[in-house]
C-alpha cells in the first residue's frame, strides 16, 4: 500500500513515522511546505497529478483543522475507493455535506483504541451507567515544549483551535460509551490570561439518549495534566485514569484493579492497523465526526447554552 500524509506538523510527523513502520505500507509520501528528509513531498495537494493521486491507497489528513474540509472535498472529487483518515476534529465548523462517494472516510479519534477505553466499553456492556464525570486538562504552554503556544493553531480560534476542539476526544468517547446528548447546558469561554483568541474552558452537563447524566470539564489551565473518568453504575463505581493506564472497580464487597502498559503510539498504531485491515468496529465514522462538529458549533464560545 502507498500512503499520503497531508500536513507535517507534530501530529503529521507522528502519523508518517507510524505508517513507515507498518508492514502493509510500502511507501509514505507527504504534502507539506516543510523540509522533510527521507520522504517524497509536495508543497500542495493540487501539485499531485490526478492520475498519481489515484495510485495512493491510504490518505491521512493531518493539517490544521481549518484546512480539513477543503482537503477532504478535494480528495473525494479526485479519488475513488480509497481509505481516508481525517485527524480530529473532522472540521473547524459546520459545513455543507461532502459527497464522499465510494471512499471510506473515518475520523482519527485514536483514544477509542486506548486499552482503558476498550475495557470500559466491555465493562459497560454488563453494568448500566447512570452518571459519568469526564475531566481532561493540561496547561497549554506546556503542551508543545519546543513551540511558543501563542503561535500554535490551538491559540487561534480561526484555525480551529480552542479547548473544545483540541480535547474533543471526550465528546467522542462520551457518545461512544453513553450515547449522544439529547439535552445539554454548557459554558465555553476564555477565562485565563493566556495570550490566545480561543476558548480555554468548557464545562457541560447533560443527559444522553441512553438516560445517562454526564458532566464534562475541559481546560487549558491544569498544570497537572489530567484525563480521567468516574462512572456510577447501579451496583458499581468505576474510576478510570487514562494517563496512568488504570481502572479501579469498587462495589459493596471488594475492589478490583486493572493496569495497562500503554506506550505513546499504541492507540495510533492500532487505529491505523484496524482501518487498513477493514476492521471498522471501533473507528469513528464520518457521520459521528460530523455530529461532534455540530455539537462543538452549538456550544462554542457562546456563554451558557441550552
Amino acid at each position: 500500500m502507498k500512503a499520503l500524509v497531508i500536513g507535517y506538523g507534530s501530529i503529521g510527523k507522528r502519523h508518517a513515522e507510524i505508517l513507515s513502520d507498518i508492514g502493509q505500507i510500502d511507501q509514505v509520501e507527504l504534502v507539506t511546505k516543510q523540509s522533510a528528509q527521507n520522504y517524497t513531498a509536495y508543497s500542495e495537494l493540487s501539485e499531485i497529478p490526478h492520475g498519481m493521486l489515484q495510485k495512493y491507497d491510504y490518505f491521512v489528513i493531518a493539517s490544521i483543522t481549518s484546512m480539513h474540509y477543503d482537503q477532504l472535498s478535494y480528495l473525494c472529487q479526485h479519488v475513488t475507493n480509497k481509505k481516508i483518515l481525517v485527524e480530529k476534529p473532522l472540521f473547524e465548523k459546520e459545513h455543507l455535506a461532502i459527497d464522499i462517494g465510494s471512499n471510506q472516510v473515518y475520523v482519527g479519534y485514536n483514544l477509542r483504541f486506548h486499552p482503558v477505553l476498550l475495557k470500559l466499553k466491555e465493562l459497560l456492556s454488563e453494568n448500566k451507567p447512570l452518571l459519568a464525570n469526564l475531566v481532561c486538562g493540561q496547561y497549554l504552554p506546556n503542551w508543545r515544549p519546543n513551540t511558543d503556544y501563542r503561535e500554535s493553531y490551538s491559540a487561534d480560534i480561526n484555525q480551529g483551535g480552542g479547548v473544545l476542539r483540541d480535547l474533543s476526544h471526550e465528546l467522542d468517547y462520551c457518545a461512544w460509551l453513553f450515547g449522544s446528548f439529547v439535552e445539554v447546558k454548557s459554558i465555553n469561554k476564555k477565562v485565563s490570561s493566556l495570550e490566545i483568541s480561543s476558548d480555554d474552558v468548557f464545562s457541560g452537563v447533560g443527559i444522553t439518549g441512553n438516560n445517562v447524566v454526564v458532566n464534562i470539564s475541559l481546560d487549558y489551565l491544569s498544570r497537572q495534566p489530567i484525563r480521567q473518568l468516574i462512572i456510577q453504575c447501579e451496583r458499581l463505581t468505576i474510576l478510570a485514569n487514562f494517563l496512568d493506564g488504570q481502572i479501579q472497580l469498587i462495589d459493596d464487597n471488594k475492589k478490583e484493579h486493572f493496569n495497562f502498559d500503554v506506550k505513546r503510539n499504541d492507540s495510533y498504531v492500532q487505529m491505523h492497523q484496524d482501518f487498513i485491515n477493514d476492521n471498522f468496529q471501533n473507528l469513528c465514522t464520518y457521520s459521528e465526526g460530523v455530529n461532534i462538529v455540530n455539537f462543538i458549533d452549538q456550544h462554542s464560545m457562546a456563554g451558557e447554552c441550552v
